[in-house]
């Protein structure tokens, strides 16, 4: 007896230590248990909070897009925001009324947000407009703020209007114009996936040949013919056979031949890019009747125009023709002329733009300058029933316009006639030369020639646009086969356009060799202009303006219809809460 009680109190202390294990390791796993509990607690609200944060941006993008999308629907969309918004600097915007209004526009805790489609409410946006740029380069800012939860992002996006200049070569016919080369309208202008004859009748494709380089993208409506040319840029167009290639290894007399050189998946498709039937747009722009679309009018010149740019930020005009440099309506009455001082004075005393010497004048900082014909309406306070004085003129082919057009013993240039003069003495035509200071489009609401070297002072700030109705030549008298120009070689620092004819050298077909022409920016045109004809005219060294990505020349002509890219973005610190009040 005594010695089982023994026993047991000598088992005591092992049974009070184990008590005390069990206790230690149930608190051990109590506190495992807690910390794995709140570990799963806090993984789920950190991956809450991370799929908010993404949601957020994703409702940024969103925002993005669909305002995107309202712009493709309404070409004047840009007007829109709302004028209580923060985004810098301020834009002239109102707000969208009746069923045109728009939640995205809210501002402040009270203020609406745009759902994103498909979320259920659970993702929205707002965004903020700065059209501050637009009536100068056709760019837009958006500043889009996305909202998931309780997170907020923010992103700032530039948009520019896709457009001609997004190509270094943009031609909607891949023939001569027919103006020039004679054909039959009726049977050439159509394209040749759309059932142009492509044998006989001249009707054929300029083909890309040995020797063409060009370092840019590339885009015609019509069906290219390649052969042996090289391209840098990616190459598309609107010629989309079921099967093969998307252009034709041939020359342009329809021969075989190889040795191409293209990116890999080019040619590739993309719908036709239709061009505006006139340039008339910009003429607007010289008008002082429109001040909401209008703030600041640009020149209006009337007749032939010379225009030299000086490498100080001015520009010699002359310009004889010219009574009043802005107008008022599309039919200008008598009364409907006014003068613009930073245009020029007309007449012919000493430093008007009638003078011999002409006017000097600042360059229209992002402005334009259109030169029309001279009126043939009698109201038009523009028109004149006599030729200006001191002015002589002739009539004709090679009829002069009294500026020096055509030079002495001049042949007349390759199509002219008397019904479509090369130096129209009524014709709403401009010569251009000279070093650029400055950001300017010039238009014509007939020929463009370009007479000598038009360069950039700075190439990262200086941008011209040259904008024809009708063909923009590079100006090349000759003598009967005589060329007489001396020196070689051409520059044009410019984003060209031909509207309604052709981007081509004068008398391409003689005179002998003229050197390089160089072109930096981009080219567009109505018909393929051609440049050199054997050993005639010149080797083409066209260049891309990168800067034509992400901004153009001012109130440059944009396609009938257009869509905007984002060229840049970046996130921003967000720049509203949750509930809507900015930071």
């Amino acid at each position: 007896m005594i010695s089982r009680i023994r026993r047991a109190r000598a088992q005591e202390p092992e049974s009070g230590l184990a008590m005390v294990m069990v206790i230690g390791v149930s608190a051990v796993l109590a506190i495992f248990m807690v910390a794995a509990i709140a570990f799963a607690v806090g993984s789920h609200r950190s991956a809450r909070n991370t799929q908010d944060w993404n949601s957020a941006m994703a409702a940024a993008y969103a925002g993005i897009e669909e305002y995107q999308s309202r712009l493709a629907n309404d070409t004047t969309y840009f007007q829109y925001g709302n004028p209580a918004a923060t985004f810098e600097p301020a834009s002239d915007v109102t707000l969208p009324t009746g069923a045109s209004t728009n939640p995205a526009f809210g501002v402040g805790a009270g203020g609406t947000w745009a759902d994103v489609a498909g979320s259920n409410g659970k993702a929205s946006f707002r965004y903020e407009v700065d059209n501050s740029k637009y009536y100068a380069d056709g760019t837009l800012r958006l500043r889009s703020t996305g909202m998931a939860g309780g997170e907020t992002r923010t992103i700032v996006a530039d948009l520019k209007q896709q457009g001609f200049i997004d190509f270094l070569y943009f031609t909607d016919y891949e023939i001569q114009d027919p103006e020039i080369s004679g054909k039959s309208v009726s049977t050439c202008v159509k394209y040749a996936w759309a059932g142009r004859p492509t044998s006989g009748g001249g009707c054929s494709e300029i083909a890309f040949g040995s020797g063409d380089t060009i370092k840019g993208p590339l885009h015609s409506n019509d069906t290219l013919r390649i052969c042996q040319a090289t391209f840098q840029g990616p190459v598309t167009t609107s010629y989309n056979p079921p099967t093969g290639l998307k252009y034709l290894k041939q020359d342009s007399n329809g021969s075989g031949c190889s040795g191409q050189a293209l990116l890999p998946g080019y040619p590739a498709y993309s719908p036709v890019i239709s061009m505006p039937p006139t340039n008339s747009q910009i003429k607007r722009e010289v008008r002082s009747d429109r001040p909401a679309d209008v703030p600041r009018p640009g020149c209006l010149y009337t007749g032939p125009t010379t225009i030299k740019f000086n490498s100080n930020g001015t520009m010699t005009v002359r310009s004889p023709w010219t009574k009043f440099t802005n107008v008022k309506n599309d039919t200008p009455g008598p009364s409907d002329g006014s003068l613009n001082p930073d245009c020029g004075t007309p007449g012919t005393g000493a430093n008007q733009l009638g003078s011999a010497g002409g006017q000097t004048l600042t360059v229209p900082e992002n402005n334009v300058v259109f030169v029309q014909n001279v009126p043939t309406s009698t109201t038009d306070p523009n028109y004149r029933s006599a030729t200006p004085s001191g002015l002589s003129v002739s009539s004709g082919a090679n009829g002069s316009n009294g500026l020096g057009f055509p030079m002495s013993q001049e042949t007349t240039p390759k199509g002219a006639t008397s019904t479509r003069p090369a130096y129209g003495f009524k014709n709403g035509d401009v010569f251009v030369q000279g070093t650029l200071k400055g950001r300017v489009t010039v238009a014509a609401e007939n020929y463009i020639y370009v007479t000598d070297d038009v360069k950039y002072g700075d190439s990262s700030r200086d941008m011209l646009g040259l904008v024809g109705n009708n063909a923009v030549w590079v100006w090349n008298p000759v003598k009967n086969s005589t060329k007489l120009l001396s020196g070689s070689n051409r520059r044009i620092d410019a984003a060209i356009l031909s509207v309604a004819h052709t981007f081509q050298v004068q008398n391409y077909d003689t005179g002998g060799d003229r050197g390089t022409l160089t072109v930096n920016g981009a080219i567009a045109q109505k018909f393929r202009g051609i440049v050199r004809s054997g050993s005639h005219g010149y080797k083409k060294d066209y260049n891309y303006d990168n800067r034509f990505r992400y901004t153009a020349p001012p109130k440059f002509l944009s396609p009938v219809t257009t869509t905007y890219g984002v060229n840049v973005w970046v996130e921003v610190s967000p720049v509203m809460d949750s509930d809507g009040t900015y930071r």
